[in-house]
């Protein structure tokens, strides 16, 4: 059957290959720390110099990491369908943006860092987003105004993550929904295949083991991700 309409999902497990650590451990921790303390605005607000001492290591920490095979399938995806294609990433690295430069996406192709991301920052006032590679300070100042602090543009507990209208008419039209190294606990982007699957999609899992939500996908692929995701979709039909 020949697809149209895509959204594809990525979580910490497309980009685990490439040396970038999965989110959160059995042990409750977040690279070593509580993200009680280092990811929510109650923290920032309580302990500035160690929330943002927490993301500039993870920033500079990008330079050492490179997009593996599966971002670079999902790259020559993009470049290649016909038809609407969302991808949406829970990741907050670069990895699928970098995979991304090296083609030529389709005009139907679209990317949503839901979760935000790792090179941007944001201003506490008036919200303007802007790039941002190097460090940050404790008390960081805005260049957009005089009473903001710069904070990373990352989409903390208890906060709303991006795009969300967006994602939703995606799925409310996709005839194709693929979730990759997820999971399946962190909502709502684990209510995303309950979605599709009310839309009529045929609705796939991609993950190294079996995700709490498995049951809900009407087909799942186990294994790396940088072996499964090119061999699952160089077998895709493409919209013509």
């Amino acid at each position: 059957m020949a697809h149209r309409n895509l959204v594809i999902l990525t979580g910490a497990g497309v980009s685990a290959e490439s040396g970038v650590p999965t989110f959160r451990g059995a042990d409750g921790l977040w690279e070593g720390h509580r993200f009680e303390n280092v990811a929510t605005p109650q923290a920032f607000a309580r302990d500035p110099a160690l929330v943002q001492r927490f993301y500039n290591l993870r920033r500079a920490a990008l330079s050492t990491v490179q997009p593996n095979a599966a971002h670079h399938a999902l790259a020559r995806l993009a470049a290649e369908w016909k038809g609407d294609f969302l991808l949406v990433t829970q990741n907050v690295d670069d990895l699928h943006d970098r995979a991304l430069a090296e083609v030529t996406p389709g005009p139907g192709f679209e990317l949503i860092h839901m979760h935000g991301e790792l090179l941007k920052a944001r201003c506490t006032v008036s919200g303007v987003v802007s790039k941002w590679r190097g460090d940050m300070a404790a008390d960081e100042p805005s260049p957009d105004h005089p009473e903001g602090r710069m904070r990373p543009h990352i989409v903390w507990f208890g906060e709303m993550p991006l795009s969300m209208d967006r994602i939703g008419r995606a799925l409310a039209k996709a005839d194709l929904f693929v979730s990759i190294g997820t999971s399946g606990a962190v909502y709502p982007a684990a209510g995303f295949v309950q979605e599709a699957r009310f839309a009529g999609a045929r609705t796939v899992e991609i993950n190294l083991e079996p995700s709490l939500g498995a049951s809900l996908f009407s087909e799942g692929v186990y294994g790396p991700a940088t072996e499964t995701v090119p061999a699952f979709f160089e077998t895709l039909s493409r919209p013509a």
